[in-house]
Parts: C-alpha cells; sequence; structure tokens
C-alpha cells in the first residue's frame, strides 16, 4: 500500500489550475512503494506521476532532490523531470502535504534479475555519477556510518526478538567495519559525489529488455562513489535463496569501470563497503520491523535478508568478493 493521503478530484483541479499540463482527465494510486504517496495521472496533455511526501521525508530537503533530479534529467539521465507550474515552483502544498508531479517514464521494474540487466545498470549508475558532478549542493548522507551505531543501540532491547543472537552478529561486524571505513583512521578517501543510495530493481525501469528508467532519489545524498556501487552489487547480486551470483557482480561492476574506472583504492574498499551497506539495511529493516506497528499500511522487510548479505561481504572484507 503507497497511498496514505487520498486526493479529492476538487483539489486536484483547482491544484493543477497553476500548471500548463491540461486539465485532469484520471488520478489512480500506484500500489507500490512505501515512503509516500504516489498516483498515476493522467491529463488532456499528458501522463505524469503525482507524488505526496508524507511525514517520513523531511520537507526541507525536498528542493535538494527535486534539483538533483531536475539536473540529471537535463544533462541526460532517464529519470524523472519534475514539472514547474506557472511560478517556476516544483515543489507546493496538495490535501495538506507537499506535493510534486514529475514526468512519467516508460517500462516497469523487473521481478527476474539476469546478468544483462546487472550490466546496464552499472553502467547506468556510472552515468548518474559522472552527469552529477555538475549539481555542486550537497547532502549528507543521514543513514552513513555516523547513524549506524545510534541504529543497533535503538534495537539493541528487542532485536534478538527476530533471531537469537542478532544483535552481537551486527554489532561484531560493525566493530570491524567502522575502522577500516575510507576516509577513517588513516584510509583514504574515495571519489565522491552525488549517489542514487537507493538503487534496488524496483527503482530501475526496463522496456523491451532495455533500461528505461531510474526513480525514487529520495535517499540520494553526497558520499563515496564505491558505496553506491556496493549498495547495488547488494540489492541485485543475489538470488531469491539470498546466494551471491558473482557472475551478476562481475557484469555490474565492469560496466559500471568502462564508464567510469574505479580507483585502486575504490577497488580496495569495495568489500567494506558491501559489507557496510548490508549493515546499513539489515539495521534499518531490522528497526522499521520491531517498531512498525502490526496493523501500519506499510510493509516490513525482513532484517534477515540482510544479514545473510552482511556476513557473506563480512567474510570476505580482506579478500574481496569478484
Amino acid at each position: 500500500m503507497a497511498v496514505y493521503t487520498e486526493v479529492p478530484e476538487d483539489a486536484l483541479a483547482a491544484f493543477l489550475e497553476g500548471y500548463d499540463i491540461g486539465r485532469p482527465v484520471a488520478c489512480h494510486g500506484i500500489a507500490e512503494g512505501v515512503e509516500n504517496s504516489n498516483f498515476l495521472l493522467k491529463t488532456t496533455q499528458a501522463t505524469f506521476i503525482l507524488t505526496l511526501y508524507e511525514r517520513r521525508v523531511n520537507p526541507d530537503e525536498l528542493p535538494w532532490f527535486l534539483g538533483l533530479m531536475q539536473y540529471l534529467a537535463q544533462h541526460g539521465l532517464s529519470c524523472p523531470l519534475p514539472v514547474a507550474d506557472r511560478q517556476g515552483r516544483t515543489l507546493r502544498t496538495l490535501s495538506g502535504r507537499p506535493a510534486a508531479i514529475t514526468t512519467f517514464l516508460p517500462g516497469g521494474w523487473s521481478r527476474q534479475v539476469d546478468v544483462d540487466m546487472c550490466a546496464q545498470v552499472g553502467g547506468a549508475l556510472a552515468r548518474l555519477h559522472l552527469l552529477g558532478e555538475g549539481y555542486v549542493a550537497e547532502r549528507p548522507n543521514s543513514m552513513g556510518p555516523q547513524a549506524w551505531t545510534d541504529l543497533l543501540r535503538a534495537c539493541r532491547a528487542r532485536g534478538d526478538e527476530v533471531r537469537p543472537g542478532l544483535i552481537r552478529a551486527i554489532a561484531d561486524t560493525l566493530a570491524r567495519v567502522l575502522p577500516a571505513w575510507p576516509g577513517t583512521g588513516g584510509n583514504p578517501s574515495l571519489p565522491r559525489g552525488q549517489i542514487h543510495a537507493d538503487l534496488f530493481p524496483d527503482n530501475v525501469f526496463f522496456r523491451d529488455g532495455k533500461l528505461s528508467g531510474i526513480i525514487d532519489f529520495y535517499f540520494a545524498c553526497t558520499d563515496w562513489y564505491a558505496y553506491d556501487l556496493a549498495i547495488t552489487v547488494n540489492a541485485w547480486c543475489f538470488d531469491d535463496m539470498g546466494r551471491f551470483v558473482p557472475t551478476r557482480a562481475r557484469a555490474m561492476v565492469e560496466a559500471y569501470r568502462h564508464v567510469r574506472p574505479l580507483e585502486d583504492a575504490e577497488d580496495a574498499a569495495l568489500a567494506t563497503l558491501a559489507t557496510g551497506a548490508a549493515i546499513r539495511f539489515t539495521l534499518t529493516r531490522l528497526y522499521d520491523w520491531i517498531n512498525t506497528p502490526p496493523d501500519a499500511l506499510v510493509t516490513r522487510k525482513d532484517p534477515l535478508d540482510y544479514l545473510a548479505r552482511m556476513e557473506f561481504f563480512a567474510s570476505r572484507m580482506d579478500e574481496g568478493f569478484l
């Protein structure tokens, strides 16, 4: 379920009067996604996506996200383009929520991942990183290593309800990762810039087997490029049984290298970054798992899926996983 705020027809019509995109024809809720209320909006001119940002999103950060999307779309990345109203505003208010309209991307996400898709995603991620170099405004990564210790502390009282020994397993791995993290403790810094930070399969559209667009930039931030690659390897390179698929990872990383070559320090840090990425999603999923009421509209995601990834990458921190 991804519609938390309903939009009355008269309110939508009044809202659209501020745009030059035609009159509303239809507006239907989109069932996928967990953070915001999303609608497929059809007008007399075209099809768009209408998003109402819910309470989990900081409204003060929305101009940065929308600005990044606008910049990337205008410079050649296939991603939603925020639509400005007649006064040049891409962010307005509808039904008591911050709201934005973006262009509609054709295609859809694939439930079946293969090696070719992973290669296409790797190349697209590298292009995103290169194109984003011109977007100079920065947003710190609020879900970076500085947040993991606090998340672990918040989960400590009930985390072992999910699996006995879970908190100790995460804590032990975190104690290995933090001293090895790039830019800390004498470890070299890495090339950095704007990253997507959430490039899961449901955020990548394909059409006729070809990547047609990247969506959902609301975890984007300024951080190590190689960390973004590590997040994406986590998301795409394990099968339905939770087993690592080396052919997918090699295809993704090599396609990335073809567009943006990795520095030696990035190569050396990749296993550590992948372990950290797995910790990040284990912890955020665990926090949601133990703090989300059973009757909530948000679908909880199993933290144990990412615990297995964490254990896999942690076992290869010294030797690499490719």
